[in-house]
């Protein structure tokens, strides 16, 4: 009985240190999980007996069970290396339909706008829609590829306060002398083919709490439209500079006129030296000045945006901790192509080691639970940072030697039995 159990020491050590050496061997594979060997002893099955005295028969390899905890993050200067702080896992479709499960984040977007990994499996989350939005639809994300189109602005927004302690100023407006106004500011904005006009705004102090306002576009005066003409043609250029809107403040230096804060501007179109258009007319722009007040603080401009831009290329993807896949552009746009979304098992355990750093879903690890990053369950995603093993190579290597020692342990007890059988053949 001896040599069995002696036998069965020898393939439990070798087996051990096949999964010693396995963990070692992916010690710097990036979101690789270490196993550890699970043994359990053995005993023949005896009808009716009681057990109490029987020798076992050896030991047998039970389970190799992976270990989930946490990898060591590392940073890298690449936006498309993603790390999971916590749990879950990245859902990869694999190029015959499958879906797998990683900690593995290493993407790259391909030609066609793809997020694979190394081997072409693409990264599964929330698409979006052409707006930015993001569908509650489920399946690989695609990086769009092509350019953003411009937008015609049709928004300003403009926070600002102007000094009531400035004095009033008759002089008929020169936009060339700022002794004919009190303050001024600009903004670019943009027409229908995205190209940029510059939008300059002048504040003239006319009586107490009481303003006059005057935008010019590319150095033209705009005319004082209060509608958008039915038409949509470009406004007549005025003959003399005309305020688009007064501006009167209460008492308290909050806004009173225009009473919602609104004004809209008929931006005209504008020619080059040559007399071919520069700029297209863009109708229909909606000031919103709500936020302005008047106090008695020099002029300043608190924020002042609005809502065009210029066509421009795709130059970056990057990833937020929320798993927004960002599109970034050569006008400055952002603009949202899908969310990735992760995976959790209750019983991670179960998932089938598939090589290549992913895992297949099994009964055992019972079903996905799917979510969004940083949410319920579900950990951070950190960005340009990469989930190193969590291999615990000095434990390992302790363990290589203890299980060495092992091996030779039952060595020995297979060449003790054999020089005992050895000195019982030698009998005489």
């Amino acid at each position: 009985m001896s040599f069995n159990q002696g036998l069965s020491g020898l393939t439990a050590s070798s087996k051990n240190l096949d999964i010693i050496g396995h963990n070692v061997a992916n010690a710097n594979t990036i979101g690789a999980k270490s196993s550890r060997g699970e043994f359990a002893d053995v005993y023949a099955a005896s009808l009716g007996g009681n057990g109490v005295g029987e020798i076992g028969f050896g030991v047998r390899l039970q389970a190799v069970a992976q270990q989930f905890s946490q990898g060591s993050l590392t940073p890298t200067n690449n936006p498309l290396d993603l790390a999971i702080q916590g749990l879950g896992f990245f859902q990869v479709q694999a190029p015959n339909g499958s879906t797998n499960y990683t900690r593995n984040g290493q993407f790259k977007v391909d030609k066609d706008g793809r997020i694979l990994n190394n081997d072409g499996a693409q990264l599964v989350g929330y698409k979006a829609d052409d707006n930015g939005n993001i569908l509650p639809a489920t399946g690989p994300i695609t990086v769009p590829t092509a350019g953003i189109n411009p937008q015609v602005t049709s928004k300003i927004s403009m926070d600002y306060v102007l000094d009531s302690r400035e004095t009033s100023n008759t002089t008929a407006i020169n936009f060339d002398d700022p002794t004919t106004f009190n303050r001024a500011t600009s903004v670019q904005v943009f027409d229908v083919q995205g190209r940029p006009v510059d939008m300059g705004m002048y504040f003239k102090k006319t009586g107490t709490n009481t303003w006059d306002m005057y935008a010019t576009a590319n150095g033209v005066s705009l005319a004082n439209t209060a509608a958008v003409a039915a038409t949509g043609t470009a406004p007549a250029i005025p003959a003399a500079p005309a305020r688009v809107s007064q501006i009167v403040f209460n008492a308290d230096g909050s806004l009173a006129t225009p009473a919602d804060g609104n004004v809209t501007l008929n931006i005209p179109a504008t020619t080059n030296a040559d007399n071919t258009e520069k700029t297209g007319a863009i109708n229909g722009v909606v000031l919103n000045m709500s936020a302005a007040k008047q106090y008695g603080e020099s002029f300043s401009v608190k924020a002042l945006s609005q809502n065009g831009f210029a066509p421009g290329q795709l130059t970056e993807v990057t990833v937020d901790s929320k798993g927004y896949v960002m599109s970034k552009y050569s006008n400055g746009q952002f603009k949202p192509t899908g969310q990735i979304e992760l995976a959790f098992f209750r019983n991670p355990q179960g998932l089938q080691p598939l090589g290549g750093n992913v895992w297949g879903l099994t009964s055992a690890a019972g079903s996905a639970v799917r979510g969004s990053p940083n949410s319920g369950n579900f950990g951070n995603l950190k960005s340009s940072a990469l989930e190193e093993s969590n291999v615990d190579l000095t434990k390992d290597l302790v363990d290589m030697m203890i299980t060495q020692r092992l091996y030779q342990a039952n060595a020995q007890t297979i060449k003790t039995q054999d020089q005992v059988l050895q000195t019982l053949i030698n009998l005489r």
